[in-house]
């Protein structure tokens, strides 16, 4: 009687695992590499952080009385409130190098046709921020500053605290940017298919109105900063729908050209 071969101790294989680890770790890399950009820049510019503080102070101080000046009423404020500029400042300035970073993590599992959009899209989003931004602080914050100061009883002393000034003017610039990228959003919706340009078109008196209800959530209870956030947003959006259109253009040539050969 011969002896049957004794079963194998075998293992059942383990899926493999090296692709997910080679992409947390290159995901780790973008993330500290864009970490480490904004540490620099903040590095650099920490000394010049009292004049940049000046620099988005100006259009108040440049319509108070002669003589006035801003206040802190906390101890740490005239310390930590040019430290959160000069940080939020470095943030600003890396956005173009922390989205190549992402684009580098992202673009090998694209496609061509995706690789050749997704480049001018992320081009286009960081150009309109910084177009928000610069709205506000030049056409925005003008207007809004001199309806303030000059609204109030002759009596009261305008002496704004330094803090509360920075987180004024932070959550306008934040609201104005992300505003501007109503067209980039817009295209997107039309190039995915989530939409079309004429169900776009036939929703714009919706779309005018959460515009201003919009403003009136992320500017100061004011129709005028609720104006001046809704106007461009509806003007950006008639934009991406004008995108829209010559994206569905091209397309039709693209499949008529497809079907005469």
């Amino acid at each position: 009687m011969s002896d049957a071969p004794s079963p194998r101790n075998e293992t059942p294989e383990e899926p493999p695992q090296a692709p997910l680890i080679e992409h947390l770790i290159e995901l780790r890399s973008r993330l500290m590499r864009a970490v480490v950009a904004i540490l620099l820049i903040f590095l650099a510019l920490y000394a010049f952080s009292n004049n940049i503080y000046t620099f988005v102070a100006d259009p108040l101080m440049a319509l108070l009385p002669p003589g006035s000046q801003m206040i802190a009423t906390e101890v740490a404020s005239p310390f930590l409130a040019p430290f959160k500029l000069t940080l939020v400042v470095a943030v600003f300035i890396a956005i173009p190098f922390v989205l190549h970073q992402f684009w580098a993590f992202i673009a090998p599992g694209l496609y061509e046709n995706e690789k050749v959009l997704a480049v001018p899209l992320l081009a286009s989003s960081v150009l309109l921020f910084y177009g928000g931004a610069a709205f506000a602080y030049y056409a925005v914050f003008p207007l809004l500053f001199d309806f303030f100061v000059h609204t109030g009883p002759e009596n009261v002393a305008v002496m704004t605290d330094i803090n509360q000034y920075l987180n004024f003017v932070l959550k306008l610039f934040f609201a104005f940017g992300v505003a501007f990228e109503i067209p980039i959003a817009t295209f997107l919706l039309i190039w995915t298919g989530a939409t079309t340009v004429e169900s776009l078109s036939k929703k714009r008196p919706y779309i005018v109105l959460g515009c201003f209800v919009v403003g009136m959530l992320m500017t100061p209870p004011d129709i005028i900063s609720q104006s001046l956030l809704a106007v461009p947003m509806w003007l950006l959006y008639e934009i991406g729908i004008l995108a829209g259109r010559v994206l569905r253009g091209r397309r039709r040539k693209k499949e008529e050209a497809d079907e005469v050969e």
